[in-house]
């Protein structure tokens, strides 16, 4: 038998989906399940795209320009404006979602064998990206005592090396829900004007900011035009995940016109999500400030009851909508398995997402998980009563 690539070998299983199966199991038990372990918003999608897509007068669905339709691409660059972001459509490259800006960031930017170093916990899927590209992730810790703040500029620096070519930060994080500040932008800003390093900026969560906090975005630092690079995606914005559209922007024409080659590539993005995303952006304001209430509420009491447990802290996100929790367990990726397979407090049980997938150093994240706060008030009081019961008959509790 022909043997597999060992780009394939290396490209890692996805440590928010590998636990299917035993999740799949459990509901054939006749379990209830509570979904905690994916980003996946149960927020209904805003009225205006869902009706330009049932509304479609098309008789033939074709190929968009590569970079996008022009008319989507001049309306984002509106939008982006009324964010202080000051870019034209021409700045503006539209994508199989953000996976694939990133995917197009890094095959543009890095070399095989180059580094881009990131703040971890960080994305899972970074690692993926990372070996599809034949680059390598370097971390940063950050650490749960500190809410996950980014690293200090020496610590940052310490990891720079001589392959050392891009940044890449998700701003608000996933998986810890923390809010990058002005100043931590601008610290970032000197380290990549100082080593002439490439900073890409994940901003799929965006919109969400909590306290009255708001967000600062890498492409209104001054002087790094060509170092910067925003990742963006409609699929959490306007609960839009399955649509798949994205954007890379940035004002550095040479990496334009190269990430259009590898857009040329695969001829274009899909056609009805950018029906769909163009549609969005007519989103009235009210949904948005209904959707950061529903989700404001679902944090508190979420990050209240969990550290109503013993033994459990979990920090209290500024965005995104996720926490990384630490739990007095042995081993999460044994407790996550065992929550299915072995345990059931009244047919119910709970899908978390172990936290030593988002690290890249070996060890760490044994203790923690990643819990999304993406379901309703009265599911997330289940599943954290049915938490705390397994956390007291866990075999494994240390």
């Amino acid at each position: 038998m022909p043997s597999i690539s060992a780009k394939g070998q290396a490209m890692p299983a996805s440590p928010i989906r590998k636990l299917v199966p035993y999740s799949e199991e459990a509901k054939r038990k006749g379990r209830k399940v509570y979904h905690l372990n994916i980003g996946q918003p149960d927020i209904p999608t805003p009225e205006v795209a869902i009706r330009a897509l049932k509304n479609i007068n098309l008789n033939v669905i074709e190929y968009s320009h590569s970079a996008g339709n022009e008319t989507y691409r001049k309306k984002l660059a509106g939008f982006y404006s009324k964010l202080g972001i000051n870019v034209d459509h021409t700045q503006i490259l539209i994508t199989t979602g953000g996976s694939e800006a990133i995917l197009f960031a890094l095959m543009t930017c890095l070399n095989p064998g180059d580094e881009v170093i990131t703040p971890e916990p960080f994305y899972a899927n970074y690692n993926g990206f990372a070996t599809t590209a034949g680059v390598k992730i370097i971390p940063v810790t950050s650490y749960i005592k500190d809410d996950f703040a980014l690293p200090s500029i020496k610590e940052i620096e310490a990891k720079i090396g001589p392959r050392t070519k891009a940044i890449i930060i998700c701003n608000p994080n996933n998986p810890t829900g923390y809010l990058y500040s002005e100043t931590e932008i601008l610290h970032l800003r000197e380290i990549v004007k100082k080593h002439d390093l490439f900073l890409f900026s994940d901003e799929a969560y965006r919109e969400f900011c909590y306290d009255g906090e708001k967000h600062f975005s890498a492409m209104q630092l001054e002087g790094v035009d060509d170092n910067v690079i925003m990742i963006d995606s409609i699929s959490k914005r306007y609960s839009e995940c399955g649509v798949r559209i994205g954007a890379l922007v940035t004002k550095n024409k040479e990496v334009l016109s190269t990430a259009l080659k590898f857009a040329q590539a695969r001829l274009s993005p899909p056609g009805l999500g950018q029906i769909a995303g163009e549609a969005s952006i007519d989103t009235p304001e009210n949904y948005f400030m209904e959707v950061n209430a529903e989700y404001t509420a679902r944090r508190n009491f979420m990050v209240d009851e969990l550290n109503k447990i013993p033994g459990v802290y979990c920090p209290r996100p500024k965005g995104a909508f996720y926490a990384v929790v630490k739990l007095p367990v042995d081993d999460s990726d044994r407790f996550a398995q065992w929550l299915l397979e072995s345990f059931e407090y009244k047919n119910q049980t709970v899908m978390i997402a172990p936290a030593s997938g988002f690290y890249s150093t070996p060890g760490l994240g044994k203790n923690e998980v990643r819990i999304a706060y993406v379901l309703k008030i009265e599911d997330l009081r289940n599943a954290m009563i049915v938490l705390a019961e397994a956390l007291k008959v866990y075999p494994g509790r240390v």
